[in-house]
């Protein structure tokens, strides 16, 4: 294939793309508004993503800013692979131009000096000269070597059946040359996040305070009840850090299980003459690989032998150029893509010995990333802390005039401050604990676990994802999948099997039945077919030695056309080792067709494969039962193409081979062969084969959830109309015969035709869409967002590669799929099965539903101890709730909240609502009236007992102090109950039953178990350290009561109508648009 052509390709396209900042869909997302209203943070500019960090009120920014993009670090990676890239070139020139002025010889070539080491071991090559050779890409060395051939020897490979690969064999070459891995930074330690913990501004306040209070308090009262109040607080903080950090700590350990998981590529390698799948950390040098269009280059290697084989090195070089590989620039490196064709290459140098292993080396450590409904609730978490930030300054305000001016009380009724009388110690440590307080009310209202549930939530989603065969590549595409509101699927391996098998064949110009009757297919037919099966194709077929099934590899069209050629009597071995292939047109997804030029003693055939309609469009002429050359006269074409379009009905792919024999003098030379254009026209047609590919089992109840769930299923196929008609009717994305009517059934050339706001009309109303190229798959998608939808994307094909990063979510197959597409996607679907799809839209749907809960559990919590200890402190001059309790509910709330309600797995109840809106507010209407009820029922009762609480519980026979004491942990204990039971009316915020599933929560169920266990041992045994008092039965029987009646509250409120329009509008001012303007520049 010539440059030009490699150029004009989509893949060229998409290297060509900026793809930081965003291509074509900045002018779908660039909605400026808030800074916190970050729709789509795959392609976000670098500005919008600084603009919320300053916007937000961060206490801790080393655990708030975790997961997210480190915009320092990204920048030094930048500069980091600049570097590496400026150093690998500068030294490769350096080499060059040392030698260049060294002595040259009589014919003028250099003189190379390879390292001379001794060979290590069996091998007769070291690593040094390997090294060497394909690091400066040595050409002289590499033929002094005895070329390619001559170092497989030394490497002791056999070219065409690769290394014998056991055991002994695979531990021999690792010792000798090492293995494919390179060394990895460690994962932060558990103490990393401790400290990390620690940093966080009003857990720093509290222990000098603590600090401050223990000293203060050791001074006045002595050491054996003065350490009391400081050690209380400073113990409550350490256990917060504790929590926090284990908690933190695990979460980081899944990320870093993911992560190797994304790095592990599976590839193909010859071994004892087989083609195995292995982990690319299993490549040995010495091994034989075979490459194919969107692979990556698993090692440094040297090309055996290749079809138009061009690689894109931009992933080294830097330079987006496409390379091409020959026998004259046979080195190939590392970490670079497939481009074009196919080929051959021998591993030469694996891991560290290489200049991608020494890259990676470089920068292993993962730099996070941002996802929008992170960005978002650092917004909320910024609105409420402000909130509370104010409520606290005016808690501080009002207790400290009070304290000041005499108007705080200690129990028996004595002011707790005289001015001029009280002493300077003790006036401080009142002073110190007021400050406490509001420092704590700090600590209750910001809610910085609420930015990282939605952390917490997409790690646990991620790893069950994985056991639903889906592997996230990026955080973001998890949650925003939840909100996906249409889903263009591939037909083939995703809807269908992948499992194909030649059902019908036209030969001859009749069908012969079965198929593979080859006493039925006149000779000199039969012999071209064995050819054009057996050359023309990227597939492989091994024949075990001893006898056993054949093993064919290659995509699932290649083997079923092989297996059909194998039944045909073709012998895979000979007809390759009796022709030679001079040039190759690898197939192509734009053309729809392959074909090869080989050279066969004194002539030369043209094998062409492809399109049934499309292949039969080039052919003149087809060979007639009596193996005669006959023209395709109307009559002979009319029945082809009824027989292709009665094939396509059946919902079969439509295959047809062609040859044409060409004259010897006309084939370029050696030099010019690389951008001869294989002829096309004037094609002899040998068969048409129908092949099957049945529909997966459950695809039509999987199509069918999604359509309950408002998510219209897509089907775009690079196959004939008729047959994605078949397959769309068969799996129900057409519901009748009625339904395959343009637009909803169009093709592809059709729709690439209008012009873009035509595309954009139709765009709603496509389910089907045959024929289609990778670039209409992209321009589908463009129309689609540009129309408002969050599209799902899913493709196997390098040619894919610009949809899947222009899609919403781009979903590569793990099976089928190319290195080039999966690196493109932002999840890969393991077993390529469209039912995984739906499970991957369950568990966005999921992450977006848990947080809601969450929102709704903390925000209660926040609403009623804000409220609660405001009351309190500006009537009274005291605070029901103390800095110690405030902590334990804090963690209550943050920690073990989150863990509870993030970890929600994912219900039918889901699949049977809307999508969420991207720009819906994530607190609902439904969430506000339930929040509020909650909140207002808890103010109002803690309220009642802290102001008449004597006289309800009858403890006016009790000493003020006690009664005092036993109140406000009566308080203290009903307040934590209440949120216990209402934690599990925040798993249900639109549903009756707030009980459905709760024992499948394992986790849940531990979580509100250990919170209460933990509650009885406070108020039993941390008395001192609480402020606490043992309740008798009756007081823990009314703690529970008080929290139980939030569970028919919650039913009660759930019959209160809401108004389909949020509050938020209700209050928000329309900003004017030139002002919106002025914000974003």
């Amino acid at each position: 294939m010539s440059e030009e052509n490699v150029k004009g390709s989509p893949y060229r396209r998409h290297q060509n793309e900026d793809l930081e900042a965003g291509s074509s869909s900045k002018s779908i997302d660039d909605d400026c508004g808030s800074p916190f209203d970050i729709p789509r943070t795959k392609s976000a500019p670098i500005d919008r993503l600084k603009r919320w960090r300053q916007a937000a009120l961060v206490l801790n920014a080393s655990r708030r800013f975790r997961y997210t993009l480190d915009l320092k670090k990204e920048e030094e990676r930048k500069q980091l692979i600049a570097k590496i890239r400026t150093h690998a070139q500068v030294i490769r020139a350096a080499v060059l131009f040392q030698e260049a002025g060294k002595a040259v010889n009589g014919d003028g070539s250099l003189h190379r000096l390879p390292p001379t080491t001794p060979s290590l071991g069996e091998f007769d090559i070291s690593q040094e000269e390997l090294t060497f050779m394909s690091r400066e890409h040595d050409v002289t060395a590499l033929q002094n070597c005895g070329g390619v051939k001559g170092v497989s020897e030394k490497l002791k490979t056999n070219l065409d059946k690769g290394i014998d690969g056991d055991e002994v064999d695979l531990l021999k070459r690792k010792n000798a040359y090492g293995s494919n891995t390179y060394p990895r930074k460690k994962g932060r330690s558990f103490w990393r996040f401790v400290w990390e913990a620690c940093c966080d501004t009003t857990l720093i306040i509290l222990m000098v305070a603590a600090a401050a209070s223990l000293a203060l308090g050791i001074k006045t009262e002595g050491i054996k009840e003065g350490w009391y109040d400081g050690g209380s607080i400073a113990l409550a903080v350490i256990i917060v850090i504790v929590v926090t950090a284990v908690s933190d700590y695990k979460q980081s350990l899944q990320f870093q299980n993911l992560n190797e998981e994304k790095q592990n590529i599976q590839i193909e390698v010859v071994r004892g003459g087989r083609r195995i799948p292995v982990s690319i950390f299993d490549v040995v040098v010495g091994d034989v690989v075979p490459l194919k269009i969107g692979d990556q280059v698993p090692a440094d290697g040297i090309l055996i032998s290749g079809q138009s084989l061009a690689l894109d090195e931009s992933s080294m070089t830097g330079e987006s150029k496409i390379v091409h590989k020959d026998s004259k620039s046979p080195f190939l490196m590392s970490g670079c893509k497939v481009a074009d064709g196919y080929g051959m290459m021998l591993v030469v140098g694996v891991g560290i010995n290489t200049e991608w292993g020494l890259l990676m080396a470089s920068i292993t450590e993962d730099n996070g990333e941002e996802t929008p409904l992170q960005v978002r609730l650092n917004g909320v978490a910024t609105f409420i802390g402000i909130v509370g930030l104010t409520v606290a300054l005016l808690v501080l305000i009002v207790l400290m005039i009070r304290f000041f001016t005499g108007h705080t009380y200690n129990p028996d009724g004595s002011p707790q401050f005289k001015a001029g009388k009280t002493k300077v110690g003790k006036a401080v440590d009142g002073a110190i604990k007021i400050f406490t307080i509001a420092v704590t009310i700090v600590v209750v209202a910001v809610p910085e676990g609420l930015p990282l549930a939605v952390t917490l939530t997409l790690a646990y989603s991620m790893r069950k994802m994985m056991a639903d065969k889906a592997l996230v590549r990026r955080l973001s595409a998890c949650e925003t999948m939840g909100s996906a509101t249409t889903i263009c699927s591939d037909k083939t391996g995703t809807l269908t099997l992948n499992q194909m098998t030649v059902v019908e064949a036209y030969i001859s110009g009749k069908k012969i039945d079965p198929p593979d009757d080859s006493s039925e297919v006149p000779p000199t037919v039969l012999s071209l077919l064995h050819e054009g099966v057996g050359l023309n194709t990227t597939g492989s077929v091994f024949v075990p030695q001893g006898g056993g099934a054949v093993e064919i590899s290659g995509s699932p069209t290649e083997k079923a056309i092989l297996q059909w050629g194998l039944n045909l009597g073709m012998n895979f071995d000979a007809v390759r080792s009796e022709a030679s292939i001079i040039h190759a047109f690898p197939f192509n997804s734009e053309k729809k067709r392959g074909g090869v030029a080989v050279k066969l003693d004194s002539e030369v055939h043209l094998h062409w494969k492809g399109a049934a309609e499309i292949v039969l469009s080039c052919c003149t002429s087809f060979v007639d039962e009596n193996g005669s050359i006959v023209p395709l006269g109307d009559d002979k074409m009319s029945l082809l193409k009824e027989a292709i379009s009665n094939m396509a009905a059946s919902s079969l792919r439509c295959v047809a081979i062609a040859y044409r024999p060409y004259e010897v003098e006309k084939v370029p030379t050696e030099e010019e062969i690389d951008h001869w254009e294989i002829p096309e026209g004037d094609l002899i047609l040998l068969a048409i084969v129908g092949i099957k590919d049945p529909c997966r089992p459950g695809v039509r109840d999987a199509v069918q959830l999604c359509i309950d769930a408002g998510v219209k299923v897509r089907m775009v196929t690079g196959d004939n109309l008729q047959t994605a008609r078949a397959i769309a009717l068969e799996c129900g994305i057409l519901r009748s015969d009625a339904d395959a009517t343009e637009p909803n059934l169009i093709e592809g050339k059709r729709f690439r035709a209008m012009s873009d706001e035509e595309r954009k009309n139709v765009a709603d109303r496509i389910s089907v869409m045959g024929r289609s190229s990778p670039n209409d798959k992209l321009l589908l998608v463009q129309a689609l967002r540009s129309n408002g939808h969050v599209v799902a994307v899913t493709g196997d094909g390098t040619n894919d590669a610009p949809a899947l990063h222009e899609a919403d979510i781009g979903l590569a197959m793990g099976i089928a799929g190319t290195e080039v597409a999966k690196e493109s996607s932002d999840i890969i679907i393991l077993d390529d099965n469209f039912a995984s799809v739906v499970k991957v839209v369950r568990w966005g749907r999921s992450v977006y539903a848990n947080i809601q809960k969450f929102i709704q559990f903390q925000l209660t919590v926040n609403v009623a101890a804000l409220i609660i200890n405001v009351v309190a402190a500006v009537t009274a001059g005291d605070v029901p709730l103390n800095a110690v309790q405030l902590l334990w509910v804090n963690l209550i709330m943050d920690t073990l909240g989150a863990l509870a309600l993030a970890t929600e797995p994912p219900t039918d109840h889901l699949m049977h609502r809307e999508p969420v809106g991207r720009k819906e507010p994530l607190v609902t209407n439904i969430m506000w009236r339930n929040l509020l009820i909650q909140a207002l029922y808890q103010v109002s009762v803690l309220l009642v007992l802290n102001f008449r609480g004597k006289q309800i519980l009858h403890l006016d026979h009790e000493t003020s102090a006690r009664a005092i004491e036993v109140k406000n942990t009566l308080i203290f204990n009903a307040f934590v109950f209440c949120q216990v039971f209402n934690e599990f009316n925040a798993r249900k915020p639109d549903e009756m039953n707030v009980f459905k599933g709760v024992l499948k929560n394992r986790l849940f169920v531990s979580i509100v178990g250990l919170t209460v266990v933990l509650q009885v041992i406070i108020i039993f045994f941390l008395g001192k350290f609480t402020s606490t008092v043992r309740l008798s039965w009756q007081l823990w029987l009314v703690s529970i009561v008080i929290g139980v009646i939030s569970w028919p509250l919650a039913v009660l409120g759930k019959l209160i109508p809401v108004p389909e329009k949020p509050f938020s509008e209700y209050f928000s001012k329309k900003l004017p648009k030139r002002r919106n303007r002025q914000e974003c520049s």
